[in-house]
């Protein structure tokens, strides 16, 4: 159902699946498990983070929602799962200065058009240009990538497309990344604008993850700071900070819903503060 109605990711599939695996592993059989032995469950799982545990309960309550649904059982014991309080952290964010530093090391590396160096920095731009999630860039297909139009196609979670856009200088990375895009046939022929000998075929998160880090750390930043999901942090943030309306940051996200765009406004309470008391009528008479 996940994979054929919802159009799930393979990750969330996979993380569906062990962590039913998981809950059936403790309890034995889930379709025929009791509210006293769901209850049981919070005692199995005391020494889990509370995001940890909330993912777990999410995954059985939804299961036991569609074995209702399907008329596989003719009661809902979810509710006998633990209700973990949990708070949404904040995104750790990369300042101008950071960023700047990263593309100023990853520009200088790649002035000898070395593919390695210029595969970097296309992700880079990317990655913080874009906004594109890590799967959504290594998986991003050849064919994606935009000739003359200034927008980027790709498909997101739930296999939504959406368009994004492609700045000038990121059109001018990737058409030298392509033309050194390559070393060996299979990687010449492949289907993927980062195409790697690998299983996949593709660049993988992990070796994406390394490359940002080691160019961190030549760049003079903490390399823990840095991570794909942190550039897409600082995308939304800078974006917002620029005065982006957050229902277009939505759009370029590819947010299914608003809330967690949202969690941006926090990041830039100092910034809303000042524009509530800049444009509303009663900061501009001086009633603050």
């Amino acid at each position: 159902m996940l994979a054929a109605e919802r159009g799930a990711a393979l990750n969330t599939l996979a993380a569906y699946r062990r962590d039913l695996d998981g809950a059936r592993a403790l309890l034995g059989p889930l379709e025929s498990a009791t509210p006293a032995a769901l209850t049981s469950l919070g005692e199995h799982w005391i020494e889990l983070a509370p995001s940890s545990l909330a993912r777990k309960c999410s995954a059985l309550r939804q299961f036991y929602g569609f074995l209702a649904d399907e008329g596989l059982r003719d009661d809902d014991p979810s509710a006998a799962l633990p209700r973990p309080v949990t708070r949404r952290p904040l995104p750790r964010l990369l300042g101008h200065g950071d960023v700047e530093a990263l593309f100023t090391t990853a520009e200088k590396e790649a002035e000898g058009d070395s593919p390695s160096a210029l595969r970097t920095l296309a992700a880079l731009e990317l990655l913080y240009g874009s906004g594109l999630r890590a799967t959504e860039l290594v998986s991003l297909p050849l064919r994606s990538v935009p000739r003359d139009a200034p927008l980027l196609t790709l498909t997101g979670k739930g296999g939504v497309q959406r368009m994004v856009p492609v700045s000038t200088r990121a059109r001018h990375v990737l058409s030298r990344w392509l033309a050194v895009r390559g070393s060996s046939a299979k990687e010449a022929e492949s289907r993927f604008l980062f195409p790697s000998r690998g299983e996949k075929g593709h660049l993988t998160r992990i070796r994406l993850f390394q490359l940002l880090r080691d160019l961190a750390l030549r760049a003079g930043l903490d390399p823990s700071r840095v991570s794909p999901h942190v550039l897409r942090h600082a995308f939304a943030t800078h974006l917002l900070e620029g005065g982006a309306d957050l229902r277009v940051l939505q759009m370029l996200l590819g947010h299914a819903d608003i809330s967690t765009t949202q969690i941006y406004t926090h990041v830039d309470a100092a910034r809303l503060v000042a524009l509530v008391n800049a444009r509303h009528p009663l900061g501009q008479k001086g009633l603050k």
